[in-house]
């Protein structure tokens, strides 16, 4: 089996900010206190309402953060048809910092913590605001990312991959899920889907359904769903993947060759992305990674056979924190908010005194109209001359 690393979620005092890691799973709802060494409080759980949409979920999750955060065993599981209420519970913060992180299924913007897509598992998920509606409910910070970069951040700062300048964390469960850690933060991708391994075209897994519809991937061979379509194939019996590990341990022939088939495709699928890769550090985690040596034993060998002389020698480790590893991942991504320090708004500069307007001028006194010039008095027509005209000279007489 490969090499277990790193120390074990366990009880541990919360340190002064008080961090909630929440880990949103199909069938379930687990939070914790997590303290800055990465351990947790008590965890508390309640049922996942897949089924009921958004609302439901966002309200199951504000329930369970403000049970964890009072600490008066008040689950908010539905009880007797009613669900619990929060509205006479204990101040959140008790006077020191808070912040909320979520681990959630989907493909998740985690700048604006919204849910980009998700499967029909949990109903009208995609396109959820899940950071800012949980911020509304509860007051406090909110970071949301999806629960496999949960899972591999929790490793990467306190589990199997700490100290690692670089990791591939892949959980192996009812699905298979992957997350490519770089100098501690999980790499989000261009459309947030960076490591999503599980649907890689696979040798071995042809005829085979993945959960995206599309035939021969990673995910219709490697993941529990696709071990217990593989046996049914072969035998035509439909158990579960628990069952059928159980049936290789007791010998079971087909049993045996199903495990052994579908460890080894994903061994292949490994060698593949580690070749593009180059991680300084390779982790296996989820229910499968406990499936026993058949299922370890196969994948390793499958891994460094197909793996360049220069690679195979990368350590393949067994993750250290367990099914604890997503809320420890979740609240490491609320404590980043936390160190993050807020912008001080600049003080608004004093406006400046506007000047005072000019006085305007005096307008000037209009200049008093002139008076008009008294009509000159026509003259006086001169009297005609009273002598009377001179007696016109006498005709000299005829001749």
């Amino acid at each position: 089996m490969g090499e277990p690393a790193g120390a074990a979620a366990g009880q541990g005092t919360v340190d002064a900010a008080r961090v909630v890691g929440v880990d949103l799973g199909g069938t379930k709802i687990a939070a914790a206190l997590v303290a800055e060494d990465g351990t947790c409080g008590e965890v508390r759980t309640v049922p996942t309402p897949g089924a009921e949409g958004p609302e439901a979920l966002l309200a199951a999750v504000t329930d369970l953060v403000r049970d964890v955060l009072a600490g008066d065993g008040r689950l908010a599981a539905v009880r007797g048809g009613e669900r619990a209420t929060s509205g006479d519970r204990l101040p959140l913060g008790g006077g020191r910092s808070v912040a909320v992180g979520i681990g959630a299924a989907g493909a998740i913007d985690r700048d604006q913590g919204v849910v980009v897509s998700s499967t029909d598992t949990l109903a009208g998920w995609a396109g959820t605001p899940v950071a800012a509606r949980l911020r509304d409910a509860l007051g406090v910070p909110v970071a949301v990312l999806n629960d496999v970069d949960a899972h591999a951040l929790g490793e990467a700062r306190h589990g199997a991959a700490a100290g690692a300048g670089s990791a591939l964390v892949v959980a192996a469960g009812t699905g298979i899920g992957a997350a490519v850690v770089l100098d501690g933060d999980v790499l989000p991708g261009a459309h947030h889907m960076a490591g999503e391994m599980g649907h890689l075209p696979v040798p071995g897994a042809e005829g085979l359904f993945c959960a995206c519809g599309r035939e021969g991937h990673l995910e219709a061979i490697a993941s529990g769903v696709g071990l217990a379509h593989l046996y049914a194939a072969l035998t035509t019996d439909a158990l579960t993947s628990r069952e059928i590990v159980a049936l290789a341990d007791r010998g079971d022939a087909a049993a045996q060759e199903t495990v052994r088939r579908s460890a080894t495709a994903l061994g292949r699928g490994l060698a593949g992305v580690v070749t593009v890769l180059d991680p300084e550090v390779l982790l296996l985690t989820g229910g499968l990674a406990e499936a026993g040596d058949l299922w370890w034993s196969s994948v390793e060998a499958a891994l460094r056979a197909d793996l360049v002389d220069h690679l195979a020698d990368i350590p393949l480790r067994l993750g250290a924190l367990g099914p604890r590893a997503a809320i420890v991942g979740a609240a490491e991504a609320a404590r980043d908010l936390l160190a993050v320090p807020m912008p001080t708004p600049s003080t608004p500069p004093t406006p400046s005194t506007p000047p005072t307007p000019s006085t305007p001028p005096t307008p000037s006194t209009p200049p008093t109209p002139s008076t008009p010039p008294t009509p000159s008095t026509p003259p006086t027509p001169s009297t005609p001359p009273t002598t009377p005209p001179a007696t016109p000279p006498s005709l000299p007489p005829a001749t």
